[in-house]
């Protein structure tokens, strides 16, 4: 009857047979977010089912609408308790349903609207907003995480920073809102060459910072040259016309650190990438053996004024 009453209000109704079954489809992939659920069933009972859908789903939301014959009101604080959202006791008024049933969906869409706001300012909160890869305290604290698998699975974890050369120019001699194209077309062409469980952020200014979990000197060298070549491979449209841009890239890898900690692998793939610039830009150059004890980890000023030295 309930179902009749559903599909004649243009619900997309799915029926099951018990509590056991209610609580497989509600816990499932692609559950529906809006349940009536009878007290009485075979199986696990309503108050069961409620129980453990808060439990093992508490995202996204189901709203739960309990029907019973019990009107009481200690079996209504009990339906309450276990999870349920709202309450309808048996036999009720087919109109109430129905408006019960749309103050369910006006409060879903309420839930979508606050983890769409939620997720929005956590994207914002990790991530640069110009290139939209992650922001600098962001791959920082994944490079503190990449530090302690490495440690704990002993696997080498490759690191770089990619450069553009003569940027300020760019911005300088075509506005800054190019710079900004530039600049998210290169975020979007590095990204492009290296692998989906790797990372890349915008370390500063015009410099990004990768992280390649598993990878040694040798490997890290090969991505330090995709990097380079997909830069350097095509001109970069923009509003004021293609424009030439290259970069340079300084590598490392935690097997050639004796200290293997993240400022000594910032020192070594700093100390890389100046090398790289002064061997002439647009080359990619690897950390020697001593570069990890050498000097300060990198500051945020330093790294926005590299591309004026």
């Amino acid at each position: 009857m309930v179902g009749g009453l559903l599909h004649k209000w243009d619900y997309e109704v799915v029926s099951v047979e018990d509590g056991n079954a209610a609580l497989a489809c509600l816990a499932g992939a692609n559950a529906p977010q809006l349940a009536l659920l009878d007290w009485m069933m075979p199986g696990l009972d309503g108050l069961q089912v409620c129980r453990e859908i808060r439990r093992v789903r508490p995202e996204p939301y189901t709203y739960i609408v309990l029907l019973t014959a019990r009107d009481a009101k200690d079996s209504v604080v009990e339906g309450l308790e276990a999870g349920a959202d709202d309450y309808l006791t048996k036999p009720f008024h087919a109109l109430e349903l129905k408006a019960r049933l749309r103050v369910g969906i006006r409060l879903l869409e309420l839930e979508d609207n606050l983890v769409q706001a939620r997720e929005l300012m956590r994207l914002k909160a990790t991530h640069d907003v110009l290139t939209g890869v992650w922001n600098r305290g962001a791959v920082l604290d994944t490079l503190e995480r990449e530090l302690t698998r490495t440690r704990r699975e002993r696997t080498p974890l490759g690191m770089l920073i990619a450069d553009l050369d003569h940027f300020k120019s760019v911005n300088d001699t075509k506005g800054h809102l190019v710079g900004d194209e530039v600049l998210r077309e290169c975020a979007q062409r590095m990204a492009s060459v290296i692998r989906s469980y790797d990372s890349i952020g915008r370390y500063g200014g015009e410099e990004f910072l990768f992280l390649l979990p598993g990878c040694n000197r040798t490997a890290t060298q090969e991505a330090a040259e995709r990097v380079r070549k997909i830069i350097e491979g095509s001109p970069i449209p923009t509003s004021a016309g293609a424009l030439r841009i290259t970069t340079s890239v300084g590598g490392t890898s935690s097997e050639d650190s004796p200290l293997s900690d993240s400022n000594a692998l910032l020192r070594a793939v700093d100390a890389a990438l100046y090398r790289a610039k002064h061997a002439g830009r647009n080359r990619a150059a690897m950390a020697g053996p001593d570069d990890a004890l050498q000097g300060e980890a990198p500051r945020l000023e330093d790294a926005l004024l590299k591309s004026d030295k």
